[in-house]
């Protein structure tokens, strides 16, 4: 059996970074650069003042108090068109461009204001005080967003303000989902004797799109090679195709054979780890395959260490394996064998500590309501010693995932 980090390898290897295709900013949130983001212009356009109050020239202000005569304002959108000179003062608002001649600017609180509508400083000056320098965020032609970077909400604001009004990013995956089995029937439908509901095709589609990629539900494929190829033609115009169980070597194990009629080569279909031994890896020009196990755990537990990197891979990022951190053990742990397990745990938080983490009593890959109430998966290694509580382990937290598992 392949390793979890074996497996994860060759399939990050085998995926490359979708051609690029231009957005507007509205729908740029969520997607990866393809070409960083250039500042079109300086911002601030010009000195501008960060205060409402009064720009002055800083000589003029050398002994207090004193009296300078208002000559002009300068809002924020508009401009004083004049020089301030000796003696005089503009009044500014907090936007607006500093005045020639000014070097500083006094807030309004620091002022009186007589009947002539002269004003009085009272407090003293500092030369610059109160002022944006053009250019202070960013000057033109400056790289604000590096290629290969997920843009965020704050990342969209600051294109905005770059005058970027349409990013080069990479296209979305299109990833098709496959349910297959004649037990599987789709919420809401009539449940039979022998049947259960399929959870897990709209878990990975919920997923999919979690991570960033555009999900096409596929339905239910039933164990004859004549369902499951036809379904399985449905999904070739994806980028990725997911199946969901039948990836074994059973006697109603037929997926594999479907693949392989469409081109398909297999790479693998068993890796050591516990759940999702029958994981199933298939690539043909242009496409690949994920074979998931059908248990909805398992299912969940493998797209989040394998279907998440794909995805990421194809939108432009490195496709890293997730992420793991220290915890404590809150309870002695057996000996571990030849696979890779991810425990569903509870994890007790203790401000900057390592949290503490107790693993489910039961485990069964079945049981949904277990992976929904967990707050990480505790990681062992294959052949990983029995622990005592109080160990240091690595654990998946749930809460590093952003909500996105």
């Amino acid at each position: 059996m392949l390793s979890v980090d074996d497996a994860l390898a060759r399939i990050v290897a085998r995926h490359a970074p979708l051609p690029a295709e231009t957005v507007s900013l509205v729908d740029a949130a969520g997607r990866v650069l393809s070409a960083p983001v250039v500042a079109r212009l300086d911002q601030p356009f010009a000195d501008l003042s960060a205060m409402d109050g009064y720009a002055v020239r800083a000589d003029d202000c050398a002994s207090l108090p004193v009296t300078l005569t208002v000559v002009g304002s300068a809002p924020a959108g508009g401009a004083f068109a004049g020089t301030v000179d000796a003696g005089q003062a503009v009044r500014i608002f907090t936007g607006g461009p500093v005045p020639a001649g000014a070097d500083t600017i006094v807030i309004q609180e620091n002022i009186t204001i007589d009947a002539a509508g002269s004003v009085t400083l009272l407090e003293g000056v500092q030369r610059g005080r109160h002022i944006r320098r053009r250019g202070l965020d960013f000057a033109a032609g400056t790289v604000g967003i590096a290629a290969g970077a997920r843009l965020s909400p704050r990342a969209v604001a600051l294109a905005a303000a770059m005058n970027v009004p349409w990013l080069s990013v990479h296209r979305r995956p299109q990833v098709a989902i496959l349910a297959t089995g004649d037990e599987l029937v789709m919420p809401g439908e009539p449940v039979g004797p022998n049947q259960i509901l399929s959870s897990s095709a709209l878990a990975v589609a919920s997923l999919v799109r979690a991570w960033g990629g555009d999900a096409t539900v596929l339905g239910i494929a039933r164990d004859t090679h004549d369902d499951i190829g036809r379904k399985i033609g449905a999904g070739l115009s994806s980028d990725l195709l997911v199946t969901l169980g039948g990836a074994s070597v059973g006697e109603h194990d037929l997926v594999q054979d479907a693949l392989k009629a469409q081109g398909f080569d297999l790479d693998f279909w068993r890796i050591a780890m516990r759940p999702g031994k029958p994981l199933m890896f298939a690539q043909r020009s242009g496409q690949t395959a994920l074979g998931l196990p059908g248990n909805p755990v398992s299912t969940m537990v493998c797209a989040l260490l394998f279907l998440k990197p794909a995805i990421e891979r194809l939108s432009g990022l490195p496709g890293d394996a997730v992420v793991t951190r220290r915890a404590v053990l809150g309870s002695d742990v057996a000996v571990n064998d030849n696979r890779q397990d991810y425990v569903r745990s509870r994890l007790q938080r203790r401000g900057h500590e390592p949290p503490v983490v107790l693993p489910f009593a039961v485990q069964d890959s079945s049981m949904l309501s277990s992976l929904a109430g967990a707050d990480g998966l505790l990681v062992r290694p294959a052949h990983d010693p029995a622990r005592p509580s109080g160990a240091a382990v690595d654990i998946i937290d749930f809460a590093d995932l952003a909500a996105t598992f």
